[in-house]
């Protein structure tokens, strides 16, 4: 059974955050840069920790007007970011990116960090260097996800589907055998590190990523509507989440959010759904403060928006399954409870859900956000400093003594 390891709380110890420098030359590896989502927030605080490192990447195509969240460094990337139609479609040259990310000369590097969901954990370190990589997941699609993304892309069947399995046959084996070069592994959940141990074998501390609590203020006023926001993308499950609304016209929906299921989750709402689509910062936290819960059918491997509905003392509706489960608090006591699990992805188990909602003893706006604090940028960057702060010291503390010649002898 995997041992998972959540990290311990502590006080600011004498090696401070602030002084960096005996940890030597530090690099910093991140699998791309084309956005400013979740993986990318766990870059930038990484390297407010470490201002000083090198940044590596597959392809760098972060918008500008937002580089500030990487101090404005550019990465130093792979032979992908110069191929036809990188900018767009760099996830087609996913078979090259092992060779690619193995390509990037760490050498001269006394600490390697990477921020790993595809392959950033695959760079070559050597013995008398210190990898630690903070996985957001195995890659998923490669490992115990491949056949719902094959559904999901249409490729269950034909030679495109064998040529697309065998593909992800040498990215499991190239993943597995890569594993090895990490000194210490981290993940974003325990649901995450519990598929750490099934891919490679290797136990795992749990560091939630950071979330930006303070930008989502504390509501006690909430108003009769439900509330999704999130990129809609297959595994995320929208147009579900409407049908089931569609099927309690009583009950008002508003979706944010847009991407390849908007029109899916169109062609399936009632008058009592409203699809925002794509939305400011600025309307997203209105609508998270206002709302009467937060509802989530995804798998996900944390759920960030989660914690955001949270920090805005807003009770959340989720699926029971992944990293959510170690986010919300279903308890009977409504001192802890902030929210409540469904079981399936179902309209039927949806709709349940809702209606047991309503019937629940309200919610206290309060308690959701206690419960957000747990996740807050300076408790990650605590217990990930602390993490490297051990795996150096204990690999310091390696020494290779000399071994004695054996010679083999018959019996």
């Amino acid at each position: 059974m995997a041992n998972v390891t959540l990290a311990p709380n502590p006080s600011n110890s004498p090696n401070s955050a602030n002084d960096t420098s005996r940890f030597g030359r530090v690099a910093l590896v991140h699998d791309w840069l084309v956005a400013y989502a979740g993986s990318e927030k766990v870059v930038e605080q990484i390297l407010q920790l470490f201002p000083q490192a090198d940044l590596f990447s597959v392809v760098d195509f972060f918008p500008e007007p937002q580089r500030g969240a990487l101090g404005g460094k550019h990465a130093k990337t792979s032979f992908i970011q110069h191929l036809p139609r990188a900018r767009k479609s760099f996830r087609n040259y996913l078979p090259l990116m092992p060779l690619a990310i193995e390509q990037f000369d760490l050498s001269s590097y006394d600490l390697v960090i990477s921020s790993s969901h595809a392959v950033a954990k695959g760079v070559l370190t050597g013995p008398n260097q210190v990898h630690v990589s903070y996985v957001h997941s195995p890659i998923r699609y490669a490992w115990d996800l491949q056949h719902q993304y094959l559904a999901e892309a249409g490729m269950q069947r034909g030679v495109k589907s064998w040529i697309v399995r065998l593909l992800l046959h040498y990215m499991r084996i190239w993943d597995q055998r890569t594993a090895h070069g990490v000194d210490a592994f981290v993940a974003n959940s325990a649901f995450v590190g519990r598929r750490i141990h099934k891919a490679y074998g290797s136990d795992a501390t749990v560091i939630y990523p950071p979330v930006d609590v303070e930008r989502f203020k504390l509501s006690t006023q909430h108003e009769d509507f439900y509330l999704i926001a999130s990129r809609m993308v297959p595994y995320k499950r929208i147009p579900l989440i409407v049908e089931a609304f569609s099927a309690m016209p009583s009950k008002r929906l508003v979706v944010i959010g847009d991407g390849p299921d908007f029109e899916r989750a169109k062609a399936c709402a009632t008058p009592n759904v409203t699809l925002l689509g794509f939305q400011s910062d600025a309307v997203l936290v209105d609508y998270m403060q206002r709302a009467r819960a937060f509802v989530f059918a995804a798998e996900e491997d944390f759920g960030i928006s989660v914690v955001e509905a949270q920090a805005c003392g807003t009770p959340v509706i989720a699926l029971g399954r992944g990293g959510v489960r170690e986010i919300v608090v279903d308890s009977p006591d409504p001192e802890r409870c902030t929210g409540l699990f469904f079981s399936e992805q179902s309209v039927a188990s949806i709709v349940d859900a809702v209606e047991r909602f309503e019937q629940h003893p309200p919610f206290r706006a309060e308690v959701c956000r206690r419960n957000a604090m747990r996740f807050t940028a300076e408790r990650f960057k605590r217990e990930f400093m602390g993490v490297i702060e051990r795996t150096v010291d204990t690999n310091k503390g390696i020494e290779l003594a000399p071994q004695p010649v054996q010679r083999w002898r018959s019996a």
